[in-house]
């Protein structure tokens, strides 16, 4: 068992108070012991049938769940060996390993949980478990609960003498985040790091978005969710990060490179489908982040203007159910659909801007069933016929662009293009246009009057900024930005319906999905929407099984985020500061003057 010692001398973390540390060498070794077992499992049948989803029957190679399984593991020996001294691994865990090795270890033990469950729940008992199921789950548990036994990478305030399982736990997914370290490599080699990270986002979301069955997705979300926790933890993505600002240029070109490449690694046209619906959602998701994210203005209505850019270029596609006889190029059509968007932000924005809080956003909830309300009483019974009411605008025809017509399966380079392969890098196209315009209005003098303005809308008017100009700003262009993306969506689907454009429904997009999006991506970064649009259009997609709980199960998942990271899964520097206590003094330290030849020293409250 190992001894709890109470450290009370200071320490330059900025955790103050007494600290425990566990000393628990053997802890590490059992660790490395558990997770080595756990490993060779992998390479062992799971079971005797292959009618669970993945090839689990075969020994020698990993396949399926093996595969996340596997991973898990190999990142648990990998940290777990950091934290040992390893010579050669001490840049693998720059803000430490014993929190790193703790959540991978729970991530393994999570997914070859779930998947010896699920054997036994569909095969019919644990009987249809092979060896190589048992072992790999004895390995992943004594790797987990040794990991659990590992001391603490940051100082810990003890309240007691043993602070427990759960604490540490606690304490692995709240401490204060790992510090960038800055890198000594040559920039020859930084760039490489950038280009190699995207290269492995991109096969993680290539092989996420092509799992078949529910289970191997389930998996990999619990594989990938841990890992990439534990790698924040370990300081990994802190250096990554610190790079990627170091290099802005090559990062936006590296991941529209990788984002290029996806369409090329899909055989199923029907996952490029998914991956442009999924460009669509998170572009929408960004330009939302204009409205809430750097302006701070609650906009609940925020899909009303996706459907008025879609319903405008449908209009003018040139499809017989349009009831005006003209056919705009594509083109044209972007542009009237976003003309038309930035006119009703235009127009909603002017009266309404001047409400603040709960205040603006019933009245932008209420914009946003006003739109989905008229678009369908315009049928010619209930008002003019202009949308066709509730059996929308159909057979829109596909795009043509310089005699290309996205409709028709495309060869380049012995690939071949299917029809949602071409309209994903259409919408690819649009999404950097989308980037590229958040990123200079969020850097610019008018971007900081936002963030000023979300930050305290009284002290910024005092200070001379034009609150309402500078939110009527922001709205126009958050809606043109998603007039922009109906546009595109307005050709991939078909058609456009009112049903398409609710608050909150089981399939997005939707305006309650848009801002959890923004939410959970994190609010004023140019990527937290993009992950974020992305994670909540592909989780749908995947699990249609939880079509009647979806919005229980994503309230559950904001709660949990709420709690553990406030901030979203990417965030800027502000937002960490806000959320988290960094322990630094709300008010700095004051010297008094010597009373008596003494002098004295206090802080303010």
């Amino acid at each position: 068992m190992a001894t709890i010692t109470k450290n009370p001398a200071p320490s330059n973390d900025a955790t103050p108070g007494p600290l425990v540390k566990l000393p628990a060498p053997g802890a590490r070794l059992a660790t490395i012991a558990g997770s080595a077992v756990a490993l060779a499992g992998t390479f062992m049948a799971w079971t005797w049938t292959s009618e669970f989803p993945g090839d689990l029957t075969v020994t020698g190679y990993p396949a399926g769940l093996q595969v996340l399984v596997l991973i898990g593991a190999a990142l648990t020996l990998l940290f777990a060996l950091s934290g040992q001294g390893i010579r050669g691994l001490g840049w693998l865990t720059p803000g430490g390993a014993n929190a790193a090795t703790r959540l991978t270890a729970l991530g393994t033990l999570g997914t070859i949980g779930y998947t010896m469950g699920a054997i036994a729940a569909e095969l019919g008992g644990v009987v249809n478990l092979e060896p190589g199921a048992w072992i790999t789950g004895i390995g992943a548990l004594i790797a987990a609960v040794a990991a659990l036994a590992l001391p603490f990478d940051q100082p810990y305030p003890a309240d007691d003498s043993d602070p427990g399982a759960w604490a540490r736990f606690r304490h692995s997914l709240t401490a204060p985040a790992a510090p960038r370290v800055s890198s000594k490599l040559p920039s020859w080699a930084e760039i490489l790091i950038i280009v190699a990270g995207f290269a492995l986002a991109l096969i993680v979301f290539t092989y996420g978005i092509g799992t078949e069955g529910a289970e191997p997705f389930i998996g990999f979300l619990i594989t990938v969710g841990f890992c990439f926790t534990g790698a924040n933890r370990a300081g990994v993505v802190s250096r990554l990060t610190a790079l990627t600002h170091k290099h802005r240029n090559v990062a936006l070109t590296a991941a529209f490179a990788a984002a290029l490449c996806f369409p090329l690694t899909q055989d199923n046209d029907y996952f490029a489908l998914i991956g442009t619906n999924i460009l669509i959602f998170a572009t929408v998701a960004l330009g939302l982040n204009v409205v809430v994210g750097l302006a701070g203005l609650l906009d609940l209505g925020y899909v009303a203007f996706l459907g008025v850019g879609a319903y405008t270029a449908a209009l003018v596609s040139g499809t017989s159910s349009s009831v005006f006889d003209v056919q705009f190029p594509f083109w044209a059509a972007v542009l009237t659909g976003a003309g038309a968007s930035l006119v009703f932000g235009v127009v909603i924005g002017a009266p309404t801007l001047r409400l603040r809080g709960d205040y603006l956003a019933i009245v932008t909830l209420g914009f946003g069933e006003i739109f989905r309300i008229t678009v369908n009483n315009l049928n010619g019974k209930a008002g003019p016929d202009v949308t066709n009411g509730s059996q929308g605008i159909t057979q829109i025809p596909d795009v043509v662009l310089f005699g290309w017509d996205l409709g028709q399966p495309l060869d380049i380079a012995g690939f071949t293009l299917g029809r949602n392969a071409n309209y994903f890098l259409l919408m690819l196209f649009f999404t950097v246009i989308v980037v590229t315009v958040f990123r200079r209005s969020g850097e610019s003098r008018i971007g900081r009057a936002w963030v000023a303005i979300r930050e305290d809308e009284t002290a910024a008017t005092a200070m001379g900024i034009n609150g309402f100009r500078v939110k009527l700003i922001a709205f126009a262009l958050g809606a043109t930005l998603a007039g922009l993306a109906g546009a595109v969506q307005a050709h991939v689907s078909y058609s456009v319906t009112p049903d398409s454009y609710k608050f909150a429904s089981t399939a997005p997009p939707n305006s309650a999905f848009l801002l959890a999006a923004v939410i959970l991506g994190g609010m004023g970064t140019v990527s937290g929407p993009l992950i974020g649009g992305a994670l909540l259009f592909l989780i749908p997609a995947k699990l249609s099984f939880m079509e009647n709980y979806q919005l229980l199960a994503f309230g559950l998942a904001l709660i949990i985020l709420m709690r553990f990271r406030p901030e979203g899964i990417i965030a800027d520097r502000r937002k960490q500061l806000e959320f988290h206590d960094t322990g630094q003094l709300d008010v700095p330290e004051q010297r008094l003057p010597p009373e008596g030849g003494v002098s004295a020293t206090k802080a303010g409250a």
